[in-house]
């Protein structure tokens, strides 16, 4: 197994992006047993959600060494994808009701 510093960068680098991603976890899960209200909570952890998020995508998917114009393809791309999906809300709801074409 080879080690060396390639583009994306060395085995140490994974280890140290995955404990602290292993961190983020903990740190998650103890602000999920704090005794705060739901929005403070929530900001928090959505918070550190997406830093989780950045950090798998930039190191394990290793957007890191792609270039910039494929992060900037696939950012408007990822957001018109949520917001089609968005689209089906409205189904789900009148799903249960158990009238799938009511009216």
């Amino acid at each position: 197994m080879d080690t060396s510093e390639g583009p994306s960068g060395g085995l140490t680098t994974y280890l140290v992006v995955y404990v602290i991603i292993l961190g983020i976890s903990a740190l998650q899960i103890l602000i999920a047993y704090s005794n705060a209200e739901g929005p403070r909570i929530f900001m928090r952890m959505l918070a550190l959600a997406i830093v989780q998020a950045g950090l798998a995508i930039t190191f394990f998917m290793h957007m890191k060494s792609e270039k910039r114009n494929l992060a900037l393809f696939l950012l408007p791309a990822t957001v018109f994808v949520l917001v089609m999906m968005n689209m089906i809300w409205s189904d789900s709801f009148r799903l249960l009701n158990m009238r799938p074409f009511a009216h």
